[in-house]
């Protein structure tokens, strides 16, 4: 028995990386996987179907049941696509894995439109185009369901040269708090990922260049973190965040010091006084 039997999972961006890793993860314990993958190349541009059916073969050599889907998720229709892809599969979606990305890194003064444009479209559209038929049919269905959206410690915390891809990254983080609200109600549980891994994405980044950081950070071992989340083993949770990578895992929180409050009957606080409480540590947080 697999902790997942019965339950029917899509990953998008799963033709390669940490979505392969997360298709098969779950095709281990039983679900039966829609593979999603545009099948272009790390920048967005180009398609094709090898990838996604790779991963599909991949799986039902293991023995596990998978579906291929090429669509773009950047799309309306591509959304509905691939929701259409696992009910005529699979008759059902519990489970949604956002994954799917690209880079188009430059320093923000280099940054172009057009270098900013696909890399919104691809992660923050691509995450709102593929959750809302998934979210709506888990909502009708009344089964309840769980939706995992992909983030980045660049859009969390911040990294050179990734002011698009940070703001994607963040835009999704607040869209999943957000819809983690509107879910519970239907029994719809989201969890926002921050993932560190080598992949194709990363592989040139400073410090995941090398083989050593190829084995440390590993995408395989992100996805028992998925697994877990998607499994009844974590009904209980919601809209938390989590960093895993390198064989680590740890929850994530945007925190807000204490503070000060000036009484409104003392008037307006001047820059002077913000400049002194500032100084003396009580309104920012402890480094």
């Amino acid at each position: 028995m697999g902790l997942l039997d019965g339950k029917v999972a899509v990953v998008t961006g799963a033709g390669g990386g940490l979505g392969r890793e997360h298709a098969r993860a779950l095709a281990a314990e039983g679900a039966a996987v829609v593979v999603n993958d545009l099948g272009g190349a790390r920048d967005g541009t180009g398609a094709g179907s090898a990838m996604a059916d790779r991963v599909v073969d991949e799986i039902k050599a293991a023995g596990g049941e998978a579906a291929p889907s090429y669509d773009n998720v950047a799309t309306v229709e591509g959304g509905e696509n691939i929701l259409k892809t696992a009910l005529d599969a699979f008759g059902q979606v519990d489970v949604l894995i956002n994954n799917a990305g690209i880079l188009r890194d430059k320093s923000f003064a280099k940054t172009t439109e057009d270098l900013w444009d696909p890399v919104i479209a691809v992660h923050l559209k691509g995450t709102y185009c593929v959750t809302r038929p998934i979210f709506l049919h888990m909502k009708d269905r009344g089964q309840g369901g769980v939706i995992i959206n992909t983030s980045s410690t660049s859009g969390l915390n911040g990294n050179f040269g990734q002011c698009n891809y940070g703001a994607a990254k963040a835009g999704i983080a607040g869209f999943t708090r957000c819809l983690a609200l509107e879910g519970q109600r239907y029994g719809i549980r989201c969890h926002i990922l921050a993932p560190v891994a080598h992949t194709r994405l990363t592989e040139d980044l400073p410090g995941f260049d090398n083989d050593k950081a190829a084995a440390a950070y590993d995408p395989g071992l992100v996805s028992p973190l998925m697994v877990y989340l998607a499994s009844d083993l974590a009904k209980d949770l919601t809209g938390k965040t989590f960093l895993a990578g390198g064989g680590r895992i740890a929850e994530m929180r945007v925190v807000t010091a204490t503070g000060l409050t000036k009484e409104t009957d003392g008037g307006l606080w001047t820059a002077s006084e913000i400049a002194e409480k500032m100084n003396a540590g009580d309104i920012l947080l402890p480094e």
